[in-house]
């Protein structure tokens, strides 16, 4: 123990002494703990549960929320009284229900109590707001909402908002208009949801003017009750049609495992998966940074071999670092992590509207992450530790170089890891179980990929070797940097490795969600180009569609506006007009519905993107132009339109076709002319309006015109996977970055001595500069080209199962990556070339030129 108390006592020393080395070795390792650490607490204080929500619906008094469906209705609901099932067959007309018939079946007390959404008016436009017709004045709402400022409503005709509504420009004293009719309500107060603080809501007394949006399953009240209600008592009030929320059932049921996505077994296994690859990460970055303090602690370790010190006090006084430098960055990562997590979910919780808990930290994973980055610094230390055990004191304190000489690096270890964890990649994407789920099959891949990653780490030593040997064929900067390189294979290696790991996994994660992109883009094109807003008011006049239109033109200026036709029933609902898409390649793919929208050529170059004559010729002849050939059967499409209640179709016709391009590579669908719907014995009116962007507040404004018009949005997938791309790029381009300076540092260190010399023999600045950007750019380009054939199997293994449960006949899951372009040619030059060239250039400008001169010791 005396052994151990020195050396933490020298690593204690050398810490406050280097303190940016030791800055970096913390940050590396800190950084992954703050981030997981904070993530964790971010998502357990954003995960609300029913037992934290009771205040916010049934206050700190009240013991249960009721609402009403139609009398004798029979309910199954939840525990908490969220949601209910109507286990009658048969639909029931909603009866009024008096509130002294509630009363005698609850027994109790009861308020008016209800819940909905509202148009309400703001400085920016019409938006939507959640409604609460409650009278907050009453005792047994007591804690229902919080008074921020004023008062609760008292009067018809007033009302109290969210402070998101006042960010909103709302004020207290002023007026908002709310409903459809933007009928004028005085704000007299603000309030405070007790875990949504960043809600739109308004609040107003029962019977106020925001009656009319209240829950269509019935009228609420706010009940209490001489005795909490129990299981069987909410059992039989479901028997009346009545749906409770009992504050004793919640209380007493254990909190629901709400198990969306990954199973327990599942999670738990990615958990295992990413914990080692987070520490193989961690440990190969940080890795040249002991390695670097090794370097300069050479003479001090030296001292203490020269004065009796033994191999293995050498081995602790390094470990010690890596002890001492991991718990204090862990410790440091953890207290940050938390208190990021807390104020990311505060601010998130007011901008974004998330459930906002009571602060909590899971204290078994957070300290489970605190363990993983002391393991990660431990073991990054390991290889500068063996290597201070084998190192030569007297060259070192001849101010020799200090790294002792090797063996020959042996390939055969890593080559036969490499081959095995090649095979178990294809064997877990190949011999998945149909059955399941595609993330567990993702999951057999990425596990499968770890030997992959430690077979290639363990070739780094020989793969440095190996390039030093081309050394004399390249100039001289590059001649210097590799020759170094391959001499201190220890720290190149190590870094040449994080970089590979890195450049691996975004490579992986690159092809395997383009390729999901691409398969999900073939299987389910939109209609209509990304960005798209459809609006249609089916069952409107002729007056309240033109008002839609213009409010579209105010609220849009400049944006193109097509209107078109919608075909209608004999009571004026709307009919969809779909179109079979028959998969290709795909024998056990379900067959996909797509709707065809009725225009003319107006539409048609909408949907194009251009002026085409050709199909705008055929349209106008009364051809159906579609942008997909599996919709086509010969040259005709087989419509169907499906009135919104379902059943069977309301006519079917058969229309011919042409084969367009469309505006987007993502797009299908097509055009269906409007007078082969009206030979069909459809009747049109103009109820649609195509729009190439939306406004925030365009919802609002058209429900405050009719309840009767839709919108719907067509998403822009594109940008989701160059964000996903962007972010993957990212984070491969900060790990590539940290690990190559790391390891460019050492090897200025390094090669200062002759670098000077270099100097003083006439070599320019600029020689040096290239010398330092040659080394960052061996380290970052051979690390990235050894990770590119590994990213790209495991991509493609990643890619395999993509078309779901089912699997795609023949070799169409490679198919998907390669013939339909979906490789991110650009994002992969970025990661190989550009990424490199980044770290070599900012190495370059960064380098010192400045001439020491030092006397050397023979």
């Amino acid at each position: 123990m005396s052994a151990v108390r020195a050396a933490l006592r020298l690593s204690w020393r050398d810490m406050l002494r280097a303190k940016g080395r030791s800055a970096l070795i913390m940050i590396m390792v800190g950084l992954p703990v703050l981030a997981v650490t904070a993530l964790f607490t971010l998502n357990a204080t954003t995960e609300v549960t029913m037992r934290e929500q009771l205040t916010s619906r049934l206050g700190e008094v009240a013991d249960a929320r009721i609402v009403t469906f139609p009398k004798g209705k029979v309910l199954e609901q939840d525990f908490a009284g969220n949601s209910a099932i109507e286990k009658d067959a048969e639909p029931l007309a909603m009866q009024p229900w008096p509130p002294g018939d509630v009363a005698a079946l609850v027994k109790g007390r009861l308020i008016p109590y209800d819940m909905g959404t509202v148009s309400v008016l703001l400085p920016e436009g019409h938006d939507w707001a959640d409604s609460l017709l409650l009278d907050l004045r009453d005792p047994l709402a007591r804690g229902v909402r919080r008074l921020v400022e004023g008062r609760f409503p008292a009067a018809p005709g007033e009302v109290a908002v969210t402070p998101a509504l006042v960010d909103a420009g709302v004020r207290v004293g002023g007026t908002i208009g709310v409903t459809r009719r933007d009928a004028p309500a005085r704000v007299v107060g603000v309030m405070e949801h007790p875990t949504r603080p960043g809600i739109r809501e308004v609040a107003a007394l029962p019977g106020a003017t925001l009656e009319e949006d209240g829950e269509e399953s019935g009228v609420g009240w706010l009940a209490e009750t001489p005795a909490p209600l129990s299981l069987a008592d909410v059992a039989r009030l479901n028997r009346q049609g009545l749906l409770v929320a009992s504050r004793a059932v919640i209380e007493d049921e254990p909190r629901p495992d709400y198990g969306y996505g990954l199973s327990f077994d599942e999670g738990a296994s990615w958990a295992a998966v990413g914990a080692v690859l987070i520490v193989t990460e961690t440990a190969l970055l940080a890795g040249p940074a002991f390695a670097v303090g090794l370097r300069r602690r050479g003479r001090e370790l030296a001292l203490i071999a020269a004065q009796g010190g033994s191999a293995a006090h050498l081995r602790l006084v390094v470990l010690a670092d890596g002890l001492l430098l991991g718990g204090v960055a862990a410790a440091l990562g953890t207290a940050g992590g938390i208190g990021v997590g807390l104020l990311a979910e505060s601010i998130a919780a007011r901008t974004l509207d998330w459930q906002s808990g009571p602060p909590e930290v899971p204290w078994p994973q957070v300290l489970g992450v605190a363990l993983l980055g002391l393991v990660s610094a431990l073991a990054a230390a390991l290889v500068p530790a063996v290597s201070a055990a084998r190192q030569d004191p007297v060259q070192v304190l001849a101010g020799r170089s200090a790294e002792a000489r090797g063996r020959p690096a042996r390939p055969l270890p890593g080559l036969v890891l490499a081959v095995l964890g090649l095979g178990a990649v294809a064997l877990a994407a190949w011999k998945g179980d149909v059955a399941a789920t595609v993330a567990s099959i993702r999951l057999s891949v990425v596990a499968s990929s770890i030997p992959l990653v430690f077979g290639l780490v363990a070739l780094m030593p020989w793969l440095v070797q190996i390039t030093g040997r081309w050394a004399a064929r390249l100039p001289l900067p590059l001649r210097l940097s590799v020759r170094d390189a391959g001499r201190h294979r220890t720290r190149t290696a190590s870094a040449v490795a994080a970089v590979m790991a890195a450049t691996m996994g975004a490579v992986a994660i690159g092809i395997g969600y383009s390729s999901s992109h691409a398969v999900r883009m073939l299987q389910y094109p939109g209609e209509t180009p990304p960005g798209t807003l459809w609006i249609s008011a089916p069952g409107t006049d002729d007056g309240t569609w033109a008002k839609v239109k213009a409010e579209a033109e105010r609220l849009m200026p400049g944006a193109a506006l097509v209107p078109g036709p919608l075909a209608l029933d004999a009571k004026g609902r709307e009919l969809r007009l779909t179109v079979q898409q028959v998969p290709k390649g795909c024998g056990k793919c379900p067959v996909t519905i797509r709707d065809l929208p009725a225009g003319d050529d107006r539409l048609l170059a909408f949907l194009q993107g251009r002026r085409d004559p050709v199909a705008a010729a055929a349209l106008a002849s009364g051809k159906a132009v579609v942008f997909d050939p599996r919709l086509m059967r010969g040259d005709k499409v087989e419509v169907s339109a499906w009135r919104s209640t379902g059943g069977e179709a309301a006519a079917r016709f058969t229309v011919p076709a042409v084969l367009a391009t469309a505006g987007d590579p993502s797009q299908g669908g097509g055009v269906l002319p409007a007078s082969a719907v009206t030979a069909a014995g459809i009747r049109t009116a103009e109820r649609r309006l195509f729009a190439d962007r939306t406004e925030r507040q365009l919802t609002g404004a058209m429900y405050a015109l009719s309840e009767k018009v839709s919108l719907h949005a067509t998403t822009n997938h594109e940008q989701e996977l160059l964000l996903t791309l962007s972010a993957a790029l990212a984070l491969a381009v900060v790990v590539v970055l940290g690990g190559t300076f790391a390891a460019t540092g050492l090897a200025v260190a390094d090669m200062r001595r002759d670098l000077d010399t270099l100097s003083a023999v006439g070599g320019r600045p600029l020689t040096r500069r290239l010398v330092v950007a040659s080394q960052a750019g061996y380290v970052a380009g051979l690390g990235a080209l050894t990770g590119l054939p590994g990213g790209l199997l495991v991509g493609l293994a990643l890619s395999w199962p993509t078309g779901g449960t089912t699997r795609w006949t023949g070799l169409s899951g490679f198919d998907v990556v390669f013939v339909s372009g979906s490789v991110p040619w650009l994002y992969l030059a970025a990661l190989v070339v550009g990424v490199p060239a980044l770290a070599a250039l900012l190495a370059g400008l960064c380098a010192r030129t400045r001439l020491v001169l030092a006397r050397r010791v023979t």
